[in-house]
């Protein structure tokens, strides 16, 4: 079989030609491990890469607000057991990346429209002199301080981890994954076939 490297291969395109490679060449399935590639959880969401982009680029408002989180200084994980909140007005954050890391300064205005922070003291001037912000992506900032009201403490209570180490594999548990599965069928594949 000839698969073109032209053309730019979906994981789920690579495990259906496995597929049918296996069918035509009468090689043993289950020895490939390729019965056994499940390609998704769950069966109404959609692993697309043009419908992910274009739900996350056209989001409403509520839902950019939980997407534009910051992730939070080690003092306050340690406090509040935390990882990321959804970044506010007069939170204070430091920037991490880009020309302008290190800065810390106030969140001035949080701009959903263009998945943005405007914090203050990180400008730059204009030609006729006046000063602009430069809008810096929640991504690259960490929250330093919070502003806390009583919306954001429920939240924080809401959101804290049992300290149950969730999420954490113990070694050993986790077997080869799927993406080793199918390098070792395919490689298997092309080396027994004519």
């Amino acid at each position: 079989f000839f698969f073109s490297s032209r053309r730019r291969h979906t994981r789920s395109s690579l495990v259906s030609w496995a597929r049918r490679c296996v069918q035509e060449t009468g090689i043993n399935a289950e020895y490939m491990g390729i019965q056994r590639l499940k390609m998704k959880t769950h069966s109404n969401v959609t692993s697309s890469r043009r419908k992910c982009r274009k739900a996350h680029f056209s989001a409403p408002s509520h839902i950019r607000r939980r997407i534009m989180s910051c992730h939070l200084s080690k003092d306050l994980k340690n406090q509040y057991h935390v990882r990321a909140i959804p970044v506010r007005k007069d939170d204070e954050v430091q920037v991490l990346r880009g020309n302008n890391k290190g800065k810390k300064g106030k969140v001035m205005h949080v701009y959903r429209k263009r998945w943005c922070l405007h914090i203050e003291k990180i400008t730059k001037d204009k030609a006729n002199g006046t000063q602009i912000q430069i809008p810096i992506h929640p991504s690259k900032c960490q929250i330093v301080s919070l502003k806390l009201d009583k919306d954001r403490k429920k939240i924080l209570e809401r959101k804290k981890v049992v300290e149950k180490g969730k999420g954490k594999y113990k070694a050993g548990a986790v077997d080869m994954g799927l993406d080793q599965k199918l390098i070792k069928s395919l490689t298997c594949l092309l080396y027994t076939s004519p």
